[in-house]
């Protein structure tokens, strides 16, 4: 008898996504003639930047010539497209990372889940509450948690983040081994100081502990005083793992590619107390599972660090921060708190109200769909997240729809 793990049977009964396209499906068929806009879920909706797909083509016709075709690549990611990360996204800004503590993989939510396989079962986790829902569940998964109580997991430490503190998270008051960052915050565009970051770099390294930071959105920063990465602190390459994306920064989200970080410093320890290397570990996990991202996908993600893609990437981010920004002035002006949308595509929007019922009244009286805060843990309920990955048409006539329907 095959049995299952039994672990699976904790998680909630569906996925906040599927939830929303259930709801949505059933609105269409009432009213299939609305023309609906979708808010909600964070996919992009412009196109890929020319540069990448120029590369993108030339790397495929690599690919119909014997001279310059390639079968497998390494899986750790092509020495060209590690090389450009290094140097454009880390050393540039003073962050000292080497091309070979860059692993290349299809996607940060993949990585991100993955990683914490690394790591013994009853290791403690500290999780922000709101929080991106992979955090939470792949720790179900693997073992670490009871059953849901009030909301929450038995056996994670959950970190509030409310509009008390600016939805930052704050130092555990419990002992924690594995903590969980995200700057610029999903769901909540909250942003974290220079300042704020050397706290929990200092903490990491006082307790032996690590952070998992997810930077997924760092395109859209646009305040020179904030991060971009977590190794711009001093101590973090002894204490943090870093996961990137080019979904959200060039459109990446159907192409699949995106690397995370693991500098030769950082470690972990043994039941002994004998200090173990991750680079080792993700290296022997990665190479076990993942058989690396395709040379075509690799040589978009180089066009990126040209001339001609940063100019590219920086319009497209633009665009959707122009859309973040009417959204909030939008929603402010309807007297609605708000945080995001200056350095980040997110909008989290107090409500005031059940966080699914604003859900429901937007979608039924203005055909617009956001996400419900509820999703993304208890300290989000009264709150939405409105995405502003979209046309600026949609996005103008959204505001104006939500307008009329909150009048």
């Amino acid at each position: 008898m095959i049995r299952v793990n039994p672990h699976y049977q904790k998680l909630q009964a569906s996925y906040l996504f599927a939830d929303i396209a259930q709801r949505v499906r059933a609105f269409q068929q009432r009213r299939p003639d609305a023309e609906l806009i979708r808010l909600g879920i964070g996919d992009v909706t412009e196109p890929l930047p020319p540069a990448c797909v120029t590369a993108f083509h030339a790397a495929v016709d690599d690919l119909t010539r014997t001279e310059s075709f390639r079968g497998y690549g390494p899986e750790q990611g092509y020495g060209f497209l590690r090389e450009a990360i290094a140097r454009h996204d880390f050393q540039a800004r003073g962050a000292q990372i080497d091309a070979d503590e860059i692993f290349v993989s299809d996607g940060a939510k993949c990585d991100v889940g993955n990683f914490q396989e690394l790591f013994a079962t009853d290791i403690r986790v500290a999780i922000p509450d709101p929080v991106y829902p992979v955090y939470v569940d792949t720790n179900v998964m693997a073992g670490r948690t009871g059953a849901v109580v009030h909301e929450r997991y038995e056996g994670l430490v959950y970190l509030p983040c409310t509009a008390d503190n600016g939805y930052v998270p704050q130092i555990p008051d419990a002992p924690v081994d594995l903590a969980y960052l995200c700057s610029p915050n999903n769901p909540t565009g909250a942003t974290m100081t220079r300042g704020e970051l050397q706290t929990w770099v200092d903490w990491a390294r006082a307790h032996r502990a690590l952070i998992l930071f997810d930077a997924a959105y760092e395109a859209f920063i646009r305040d020179d005083a904030l991060p971009h990465s977590i190794y711009e602190i001093p101590g973090a390459r002894e204490v943090a793992i870093e996961f990137r994306s080019y979904s959200k920064t060039a459109g990446f989200t159907g192409v699949r590619c995106a690397y995370t970080v693991v500098p030769r410093d950082c470690m972990a320890w043994q039941a002994g107390g004998e200090a173990v290397a991750l680079h080792a570990l993700w290296n022997r996990r990665h190479t076990t599972k993942f058989n690396g991202v395709s040379y075509p996908v690799q040589r978009a993600a180089e066009a990126v660090y040209t001339p001609e893609g940063q100019q590219q990437v920086r319009a497209l981010t633009d665009g959707y921060l122009r859309n973040a920004q009417a959204i909030r002035a939008g929603l402010q002006a309807l007297g609605l708190p708000c945080t995001g949308g200056d350095n980040s595509p997110y909008i989290w929007v107090d409500t005031g109200r059940d966080a699914w019922e604003f859900f429901d009244l937007l979608l039924e009286k203005a055909a617009v769909v956001c996400t419900p805060g509820a999703g993304f843990g208890r300290c989000g309920q009264h709150h939405v997240r409105i995405s502003a990955f979209n046309s600026y048409a949609n996005v103008k006539a959204a505001m104006q729809r939500i307008a009329q329907a909150l009048a």
